[in-house]
């Protein structure tokens, strides 16, 4: 039986609606590593620590195994519906047919509505599951302000019908954000998008923290576990940084705590995953006790390099140079 974490103490954040909602949250994003089956065993046995944040999505595949484990948990009593705070997304081929794809979701995962459903990336530029990196499809397209509004819009229609409660927006640019913004009816409650130790985006973060919208922190360990795809010679460890290893040996825990405590400090919500019992209690807990120190905030604030893990090239349309054309790094949306 795993240990379960005070959850009292684990920390919460409010919303711009009020809402409370939990600080820390699991992710299930297996990627070309772990099963279905690895992930959801997880799930279950991370609801029964005492995490009650779940961070879904259509196109990690495993959505319906997830469901059974919350189906089982809701009927053996261990958590009710309204405990839990389940999030997933639409996928880039869904972008048109939003709604069948929340209602999927909903099915998949049995749990009657959905308590933030994100876009999970602003175009609608589909690649196949476990694809190479170099993959291109010809169909995919630049970011279109009036394309992700008809998304969005969709979304809005969702909450007036009472399938989710929140929407969420991922992987979007200040230039994105400055343009798709205004034109919303119902806001944002969070925004997902990656962040770790060496890659902070303090600028994104900053304007997203501003405009009201909760950041939620991908990646938050720096993932050394993501698809192998995704690794390139020139990404830094996260977690092998001198300043990270030394704050740790302080705390006597190992770095990947000292990530996650950074980032519940800082303000973010993190959502590590792991399929080890031993870690994600570990993840849990560690934002229940000890601290980092304001000097040792002030250490990790150095650490930023600009490390960005998820490039994201698999996107690229025809004509753009590379990956730095999905991240409007001139200020500027990119055609």
């Amino acid at each position: 039986m795993a240990e379960f974490v005070d959850l009292d103490k684990v920390p919460k954040v409010k919303i711009y609606t009020g809402e409370e909602i939990p600080g820390i949250g699991m992710g299930t994003f297996g990627s070309d590593r772990f099963s279905a089956k690895e992930v959801s065993d997880a799930v279950a046995g991370a609801i029964r620590c005492g995490y009650r944040m779940f961070d879904c999505a259509a196109c990690y595949g495993n959505e319906d195994q997830i469901g059974q484990v919350f189906k089982e948990a809701f009927e053996e009593g261990v958590v009710e519906r309204k405990d839990l705070y389940i999030m997933t997304k639409v996928w880039n081929d869904m972008h048109e047919r939003v709604e069948e794809s929340c209602r999927k979701s909903i099915a998949d995962l049995q749990c009657e509505y959905i308590d933030m459903f994100f876009i999970h990336w602003p175009f609608p530029n589909y690649h196949a599951p476990g694809c190479d990196v170099e993959s291109r499809n010809p169909d995919s397209r630049p970011f279109s302000v009036e394309e992700f509004i008809h998304t969005y819009r969709q979304c809005e229609e969702l909450v007036e019908k009472g399938l989710i409660r929140h929407i969420g927006i991922s992987n979007l640019t200040i230039p994105k954000l400055e343009a798709v913004l205004p034109l919303m009816k119902i806001m944002p409650a969070a925004c997902e998008f990656e962040l770790h130790p060496c890659f902070q985006q303090q600028e994104l973060f900053d304007y997203i923290a501003a405009h009201n919208i909760q950041p939620i922190g991908y990646m938050p360990l720096g993932s050394p576990k993501r698809p192998e795809r995704d690794i390139c010679q020139e990404d830094i460890a996260d977690m092998e940084m001198p300043g990270m290893v030394e704050i740790a040996k302080a705390h006597n825990c190992h770095p990947a705590l000292v990530a996650l405590k950074w980032a519940s400090q800082r303000g973010q919500i993190p959502i590590p995953f792991s399929v080890h019992e031993k870690n994600y209690v570990s993840n849990l807990k560690c934002l229940t006790e000890d601290p980092l120190t304001e000097e040792e905030m002030a250490v990790i604030a150095t650490l930023e390099r600009n490390n960005r893990l998820v490039k994201g090239q698999v996107f690229l349309w025809e004509g753009a140079k590379d990956w730095h054309d999905l991240w409007d790094e001139d200020g500027v949306i990119v055609k």
